[in-house]
């Protein structure tokens, strides 16, 4: 049969109404989308996801994060109140979570209340919750999730004029991703290190 696209399989899930297969096809689109920063294909994708599975799912928490994360970021550069409104849900969400599992949640919840915190402008307790859910995500081995940290945390600092310190964190992000085996990833953050510091050197001059 050969190889199936997401949009492939989703369609196959659509036409043998195969809940199950179609909530999976949607949360692992959402998580590459999350990682490459594809905010709006996330949430998208949670729309669709609403309205196509209702049924409560062991992987969901997984969908909490990556909306929450793609929201937050989303409002902002929209400043829309909905995006702030889905975040504080995320947030919500993730607290209930972390009374069944502080290894699997407590990370994820400290990430999105760094973003939280970010949008609302608090930027020193932002700081405080980036830094909280990287080593939250080392202590429980989440490395793939301490990576995520580090690269938006880097992208915190550099939105906020601490450009060196920024760079420090993606440059570790970056090897966290090659350690995770997502080249292609890494990648992108190498792209986004240059872009940096291509900026940085223009403003030098």
């Amino acid at each position: 049969i050969g190889l199936k696209t997401h949009k492939e399989i989703f369609q196959i899930a659509e036409h043998t109404h195969n809940t199950f297969l179609m909530h999976h096809v949607i949360v692992s689109q959402m998580y590459v989308d999350c990682y490459f920063r594809e905010y709006i294909s996330v949430t998208r994708s949670a729309e669709k996801y609403e309205l196509k599975t209702q049924a409560k799912r062991v992987m969901d928490f997984f969908f909490v994060f990556f909306r929450g994360i793609a929201a937050m970021s989303l409002g902002r550069d929209a400043k829309h109140p909905k995006w702030r409104e889905i975040g504080e849900k995320s947030v919500k969400t993730m607290t209930h979570l972390l009374e069944y599992s502080t290894w699997n949640f407590e990370n994820k919840l400290m990430l999105l209340k760094a973003e939280l915190h970010y949008l609302d402008g608090r930027n020193t307790m932002a700081e405080v919750s980036y830094q909280a859910a990287i080593v939250s995500a080392r202590d429980h081995r989440f490395y793939h999730e301490e990576a995520l940290g580090l690269e938006l945390y880097g992208i915190f600092l550099v939105e906020n004029k601490k450009i060196v310190k920024g760079l420090q964190q993606l440059r570790t992000a970056m090897k966290k991703y090659i350690s995770w085996g997502a080249l292609k990833k890494a990648d992108a953050v190498l792209d986004l290190i240059n872009l940096v510091t291509q900026t940085l050197q223009t403003w030098r001059v």
